[in-house]
């Protein structure tokens, strides 16, 4: 197997440990995450003024010599298959594509094949340069199988330390589009006296809680005020459905990207998603408030009506801003056709 060889300087004052000191010092040009780094001292592939050096707590002195022997990237183990994609923008180091509904992003032991990784393995071939040592795609965001949507996925290392760092500062402009019972409305005093929930201007409903692993059911979130891991939700109504609202079509934007976040907080406010099989349940519909095929239609829906619609973000490489919006899928679309449909 070949590899490259780096070599460096560790430059004035530096940190105490030799991990750190490593990764402020290594060469961009290596495109070397701080795990990646870590784990080459592990493996014993750092030389400090030519002795292996395996401890990362280790000391290291300004003026040392580092040598880093990097191993070119292996195959993946995942096995590329012939899947199509909708690809809504690729380079050298990045490709975001529109997922569709019912496509996992990766391999679980469930789902081993299908995915939007073994589609992507078989569509970048020989362009994966390597993520983490391993020719494979970097996923730093997730879109539910259900869920329909744009993501963006690192086809270079220096792709993914640059996109995981926005997505852990949550710079990442991510609008998804939604359909829910009822209408959250600023008006609605039921909704204001509901733990968590508040109103901006602009009658835009802002969620705030803990989310965590449900105690009693491992596929579902739970909404938590101590303990579990902070997550915010906007959500704002595009156009509402039925006499009175029945549902409505909302933008809902993440200040923080928890799993299932937007399904588990829009039913914590009382305005579940249609369709939603863990979360939103199916609701009895007055007979007169939508037409029979509106209520037909959201009783039948089969899935969580939710759309990653816009995905904005900093090119990791080039520096230049990107934002890209894909439309409706065809099920969303058709649903609130019927919607429209006034009742008689």
């Amino acid at each position: 197997m070949s590899s490259r060889r780096i070599e460096f300087v560790i430059a004035e004052d530096p940190p105490k440990r030799l991990d750190k000191a490593v990764s402020r010092d290594v060469p961009e040009a290596a495109t070397l995450s701080r795990t990646r780094l870590a784990r080459l001292i592990e493996a014993g592939s750092l030389q400090v003024d030519g002795a292996v050096v395996q401890d990362a707590k280790a000391r290291v002195a300004e003026g040392a010599q580092i040598t880093i022997l990097v191993e070119e990237a292996d195959e993946s183990h995942i096995g590329p298959e012939d899947i199509p994609l909708d690809v809504i923008y690729e380079d050298e180091d990045l490709i975001v594509v529109n997922k569709p509904v019912g496509m996992v992003v990766h391999p679980a032991p469930g789902t081993p094949s299908g995915t939007l990784v073994n589609a992507l393995l078989h569509h970048c071939g020989d362009n994966l340069s390597g993520v983490g040592g391993v020719k494979r795609p970097g996923i730093v965001h997730r879109i539910d199988k259900e869920t329909s949507g744009l993501l963006v996925v690192a086809k270079s290392d220096a792709a993914h330390q640059g996109l995981a760092a926005q997505f852990e500062k949550h710079t990442v402009e991510r609008y998804y589009r939604a359909i829910c019972y009822g209408v959250p409305d600023a008006n609605d005093p039921r909704l204001r006296g509901v733990k968590g929930t508040s109103f901006e201007r602009g009658n835009i409903l802002k969620l705030t809680t803990q989310l965590a692993r449900h105690k009693h059911d491992r596929q579902r979130q739970a909404v938590l005020f101590q303990g579990g891991r902070h997550a915010v939700t906007r959500a704002r109504i595009v156009e509402s459905f039925g006499t009175p609202g029945v549902a409505a079509l909302i933008e809902c934007w993440l200040e923080t990207g928890r799993t299932h976040q937007i399904r588990v907080h829009m039913t914590h406010a009382g305005h579940g998603l249609v369709g939603d099989p863990t979360y939103g349940g199916k609701r009895k519909l007055a007979a007169k408030s939508l037409t029979p095929a509106g209520i037909a239609a959201v009783q039948s829906f089969p899935r969580q009506a939710l759309h990653a619609a816009v995905l904005g973000f900093v090119h990791p490489v080039s520096g230049e801003e990107m934002r890209f919006e894909a439309p409706l899928p065809q099920d969303m679309a058709d649903l609130i056709e019927t919607l429209r449909q006034p009742a008689q």
